[in-house]
């Protein structure tokens, strides 16, 4: 009867503690027993973002658009592997998966090939399954895609865009990317395939997503391993630019009239960013205006002709200044305070 009792009471209080929780931390352990998929907590969620974002203040800054060739080692760590091996998916997987789960937002590949990440602008998720010819069965408000019907192995390529600035405080150069594309190759029944560029991601949404994920980033050593979020940080990709933000919106091939010129123009640009970077250093501390269109020029040729004017004209001779005469013996000095 006494073992009676006590069992009695151990389970009242362990009743009593399980309703004590409060009705918001139930519901979240309902959902994490509901949901197998992996969550982030808003606190990580807030964290990546406020490390991720551009800094405000800056004294000089240039957008570039490069495309990404899967097909090249340094960028092989976006395709592999194929099919998913086990709890390991490539790239494009990942963001499509994640697409699918509403926990991130895509955005419409518009015309003019920008990026543009509004409400307004939001993809339509059915829209592009059908526009792709990707198989999907629809429970609810929800798309299901079966691994074997994604088409992770036509997405050899990717637009990325470049932000690269220089911080008006400290006068640090750093480059980060802010948009991705994927681009599905597709022949069409030709020989040359052709690229179609999907949706815009924000990449400031999809960095939380990209911490957790790891890729390897070389054959000889496994252990060189990387979150995808350090890959593009440490920019351990090889991309090719296809555009700068300019004026126009015109990209390089719009006015550039072979592919000799074509690429001597992306040798020019790339040379621009690297001169922008060293006159941090005190080697050119010109290039930083240069690039930013100001007339630096002008302002260095304002003191060259004052030192003309100074040569041309000469200095008056100032007339020497009578000798000051000694007192005399019979001048009177005053001892009064």
């Amino acid at each position: 009867m006494k073992r009676r009792f006590i069992t009695f009471i151990i389970t009242t209080l362990l009743v009593a503690t399980a309703s004590a929780q409060p009705p918001r931390r139930q519901q979240e352990q309902q959902t994490q027993k509901n949901s197998s998929a992996v969550t982030l907590s808003e606190r990580a969620r807030l964290q990546y973002s406020a490390n991720s974002t551009t800094p405000t203040e800056l004294t000089w800054k240039r957008d570039i658009y490069r495309e990404l060739d899967l097909t090249k080692e340094k960028n092989a760590a976006l395709y592999y592997p194929e099919e998913p091996l086990g709890d390991r998916v490539n790239f494009f997987t990942l963001i499509f998966n994640l697409i699918l789960e509403n926990k991130i937002t895509a955005y419409e590949y518009r015309l003019d090939g920008n990026e543009l990440f509004t409400k307004d602008n939001v993809l339509d998720v059915e829209n592009m399954l059908d526009k792709f010819y990707i198989y999907y069965e629809k429970e609810g408000n929800k798309y299901v895609v079966q691994p074997a019907d994604i088409p992770s192995t036509l997405v050899t390529k990717y637009y990325i865009k470049e932000s690269n600035y220089v911080e008006q405080g400290t006068s640090n150069y750093s480059t980060r990317v802010t948009a991705i594309c994927p681009v599905l190759m597709n022949s069409d029944g030709g020989t040359e395939p052709t690229p179609y560029p999907m949706f815009w991601l924000n990449y400031d949404e999809i960095s939380p997503y990209l911490v957790q994920t790891q890729v390897m980033t070389s054959s000889y050593n496994n252990t060189s391993n990387l979150s995808l979020d350090d890959y593009f940080l440490m920019r351990k990709y090889d991309g090719t630019i296809y555009k700068t933000s300019n004026l126009r919106n015109q990209p390089l091939a719009e006015y550039c009239e072979n592919d000799s010129a074509l690429v001597q123009e992306q040798l020019r640009i790339e040379k621009q960013l690297t001169d922008v970077e060293n006159s941090l250093w005190g080697n050119n501390k010109e290039a930083v205006d240069t690039e930013a269109g100001t007339a630096g020029t002008e302002e260095k040729s304002e003191p060259k002709a004052k030192r003309e004017r100074t040569e041309r004209e000469p200095k008056p001779v100032k007339e020497p200044k009578p000798a000051k005469q000694p007192a005399s013996s019979n001048e009177r000095i005053s001892v009064r305070r």
